[in-house]
């Protein structure tokens, strides 16, 4: 085996056993395809930097109290805001300093590391991401089982080919085959994920949304243009670190954001948060939804 595909074999397993419940000896092996001799060596490294692996009833996990790393799954994985943010204050630093190379070469082959699954305090949930990595990674089809429909009201299994993640893993972006669309099914309502052997088959019909600098997803993103105050562009960049990424300061002082949207939803709550420090420039459905908005306030 490779040393780099080792290396992040043994790094998935760790975060696996970054659980609530445990892990069998058994689920390991068979999962990652090492025999049980190979997952008690690996448990032997992960003594040695430093990790306690607490064993209860043949269920193994990392007893954070004990081990030198609280939450492994914390230090491995940036979200995109995290990694603007981190990235930004790196390359502050002055061209040519030999420490911001090595910072930026450490928070790129982090950030660029394969996808890792948050501490999740349900087992369920955390198996259910688990599978649809690997089919994500295999390019096969999965049934979600018992998926609780918000929109049908109902509860079915669907047949679908995942395509990506949002943010956080609260839900992920698939081709239903039944429906032949792409959606976002959330990950909190399947009771179950079963990997099937079929590959995928709409591979050119995948499509994948967007998630908007206000954290909302949508696969039909709307252009927007706001001028902003120094009040409200200081709270947007705070509230919502990626946004300056797309803003200009504008010759009265001003600052003007230019982005596109999922919805109106989040930039809504955020104009009528600050009514008299935001001008909307376009579009006009923006100001119409908003001009809704305040009315059914009143």
């Amino acid at each position: 085996m490779a040393e780099q595909a080792k290396f992040q074999k043994m790094l998935e397993i760790l975060l696996m056993l970054d659980c609530k419940y445990g892990r069998t000896i058994q689920e390991i092996s068979e999962r990652f395809d090492v025999s049980p001799r190979t997952v008690y060596r690996y448990f032997d490294t992960f003594k040695q930097v430093g990790f306690v692996i607490e064993n209860r009833n043949g269920f193994f996990k990392i007893n954070k109290e004990e081990s030198s790393a609280k939450d492994i799954s914390q230090l491995l994985h940036f979200t995109e805001e995290e990694a603007f943010i981190l990235g930004k204050a790196i390359h502050s630093i002055e061209d040519g300093s030999e420490l911001k190379d090595k910072l930026a070469k450490k928070l790129y082959s982090l950030y660029d590391f394969d996808r890792v699954i948050h501490a999740i305090s349900r087992k369920e949930e955390t198996d259910n991401i688990f599978n649809i990595i690997q089919a994500i990674k295999q390019q096969k089809q999965v049934v979600l089982k018992e998926y609780k429909s918000g929109h049908s009201n109902n509860i079915r299994d669907r047949l679908v080919e995942p395509i990506d993640f949002t943010v956080n893993y609260m839900g992920v972006w698939c081709y239903d085959t039944e429906d032949q669309s792409n959606k976002i099914f959330k990950t909190a309502r399947i009771k179950e994920v079963v990997l099937t052997d079929t590959c995928w088959e709409y591979k050119p019909k995948h499509h994948k949304g967007i998630t908007d600098i206000f954290r909302m997803q949508s696969f039909e993103p709307i252009a927007i243009q706001l001028k902003l105050s120094m009040l409200a562009y200081n709270l947007l960049i705070e509230e919502f670190p990626l946004s300056e990424k797309y803003i200009k300061e504008s010759d009265d002082h001003k600052y003007i954001l230019t982005t596109d949207v999922g919805n109106f939803i989040g930039v809504g709550r955020f104009v009528l948060g600050l009514p008299d420090e935001i001008e909307v420039i376009y579009p006009q459905a923006l100001k119409d939804y908003l001009n809704e908005k305040i009315e059914h306030r009143y």
